[in-house]
C-alpha cells in the first residue's frame, strides 16, 4: 500500500482533541502533526509531549508545530505552510472556541476565520505532495440553533435563530466547509453535548451540564427554567472519539455529514432532573416556564439574591436555553454504520452516576489525576 502521509490534527490540547490524539497514536503508525498555539515549534513540541505523557504515550510520537488560527497562513508563513502541506494527506480540524460568553466577532475570529485558514491549508495539501485524502471538520449538532423539529445530516441553514455566538459561528464555519466540498474531500462530524468517558467518568472539561449539576448538588439550584419533555442530547467523549476514528476510515467519495448524537436515546430535562435528584439525594429541581423566567424571575433574582446565588445564576444562565430545546437530532444511517463497527451510544441514565462520581471525587476538576492513571485503575 502507498504511504498514507501525515495526519494533521488541530485542537490536540483540548478535551476532545486529546481523546482523538490518544486513539490516533494508539491505532496507527502514520506520522501525526499537531498544530498548537505556542511561541515557537520547540514550545509547541513541549506542549504536545506534555499531553502525550498525560495520555500515557511516549514523547516524540507526534510532531508539534506552532500555529495560530487567527493569523494569515496560520502564522506559519507561506513557505513553511507549503512545506507542511507537502507532507499532510489528512486534516482533522478539531480546534474551536467553545465559550458561550464571547462576542460574535470574537467567536468568528477563531471558529469561522480559523476554519477558513485551515481550508486554505487543505487546498495547499491538495496541490502539493500526495494530495489531500480528507478534511474532517468537527462541528456541533447545535448548528441547528433554535430550529424546531427534526434536524438531520442534510440540514444546515434554515434561517434559524441561535442561542449564542458559539452556535452561530459554528454554523457559519460549516457553511464554509460545505462550500469547499466542491473542491476538497470534506467530511463534517457533528457531536451534541460532549461529557466524560462513560467507563471511567474521565473529563478535563467541567463546563456545560457539569455547572448546573454541581450547583444542584450543592443545593443552590432548586429551580431551573425548562420543559420536562425537552431533549437533552448528551454523548460521552469515548463515543465521539471512537466514532470520529471509525468515520475517518469510511470511504469518502463525496462530501459527508455525520451526527454523533444520542438521538432517540437522549434524556429529557425531566429525566435528567430525576437522575440528578436520585444521585444527590434531593428532590428533582422545579421546572419553571422559560419565557416567564427570562422576562420576570431572572432580573428579580439578580437584584435580590445573595452573592453566592447570583454567581450560580451568572454561570448557569447561558445554559438555561438548552433546557427548552425543540430540536430533535436524528442520523440513523451514521448510527447503523457505527454500530456495525462496534461503536454504540447508550442513554445517559446508564453512565451519569459514573460521570458524577468522577466529578465529586476530583472536586469538579480541582484534583484531576492523569488520564493514564484513571485508565489503569479502571
Amino acid at each position: 500500500m502507498p504511504d498514507p502521509g501525515a495526519l494533521l490534527l488541530t485542537g490536540a490540547t483540548g478535551f476532545l482533541g486529546q481523546e482523538l490524539l490518544a486513539r490516533i497514536v494508539a491505532r496507527s503508525d502514520r506520522p501525526v502533526v499537531a498544530l498548537v498555539r505556542a511561541a515557537d515549534d520547540a514550545a509547541a513540541q513541549a506542549r504536545v509531549d506534555g499531553v502525550l505523557a498525560a495520555l500515557g504515550e511516549p514523547a516524540g510520537r507526534v510532531r508539534g508545530v506552532a500555529a495560530d488560527l487567527e493569523r494569515d497562513d496560520l502564522g506559519l508563513g507561506a513557505l513553511a505552510a507549503n512545506a507542511l502541506a507537502a507532507d499532510v494527506t489528512t486534516i482533522v480540524h478539531c480546534a474551536a472556541s467553545v465559550s458561550f460568553g464571547l462576542s460574535l466577532e470574537a467567536s468568528r475570529a477563531v471558529n469561522v476565520e480559523g476554519t477558513r485558514r485551515m481550508l486554505d491549508l487543505a487546498l495547499r495539501c491538495a496541490a502539493f505532495g500526495d494530495g489531500l485524502e480528507r478534511f474532517a471538520y468537527i462541528s456541533t449538532a447545535y448548528v441547528a440553533g433554535r430550529h424546531p423539529g427534526r434536524f438531520g445530516p442534510e440540514d444546515l441553514w434554515h434561517g434559524q435563530r441561535f442561542r449564542n455566538p458559539y452556535e452561530q459561528s459554528k454554523c457559519e464555519a460549516e457553511l464554509l466547509v460545505r462550500a469547499a466540498g466542491e473542491e476538497l474531500p470534506v467530511q463534517v462530524l457533528r457531536p451534541s453535548i460532549v461529557m466524560g468517558d462513560r467507563r471511567t467518568g474521565w473529563t478535563t472539561s467541567f463546563n456545560v451540564l457539569y455547572q448546573p449539576l454541581r450547583a444542584f448538588g450543592r443545593g443552590l439550584l432548586t429551580m431551573v427554567p425548562g420543559r420536562a419533555e425537552a431533549p437533552v442530547d448528551v454523548v460521552p467523549v469515548d463515543y465521539v472519539a471512537d466514532g470520529v476514528l471509525a468515520l475517518l476510515d469510511e470511504p469518502l467519495r463525496s462530501p459527508q455529514t455525520h451526527l454523533l448524537v444520542a438521538g432517540d436515546r437522549a434524556a429529557t430535562v425531566g429525566g435528567l432532573g430525576r437522575l440528578a435528584g436520585r444521585y444527590f439525594g434531593r428532590p428533582a429541581p422545579e421546572l419553571l416556564d422559560p419565557e416567564r423566567f427570562e422576562r420576570e424571575l431572572l432580573p428579580a433574582l439578580r437584584r435580590n439574591a445573595d452573592s453566592r446565588t447570583r454567581a450560580v445564576l451568572e454561570s448557569s444562565a447561558a445554559l438555561f436555553p438548552y433546557f427548552a430545546v425543540e430540536t430533535r437530532f436524528d442520523d440513523p444511517r451514521t448510527r447503523a454504520l457505527l454500530e456495525a463497527r462496534g461503536v454504540r451510544c447508550e442513554g445517559l441514565e446508564s453512565y451519569l452516576p459514573r460521570l458524577l462520581d468522577f466529578a465529586v471525587q476530583t472536586r469538579w476538576g480541582r484534583r484531576l489525576p492523569a488520564r493514564a492513571e484513571v485508565l489503569a485503575a479502571a
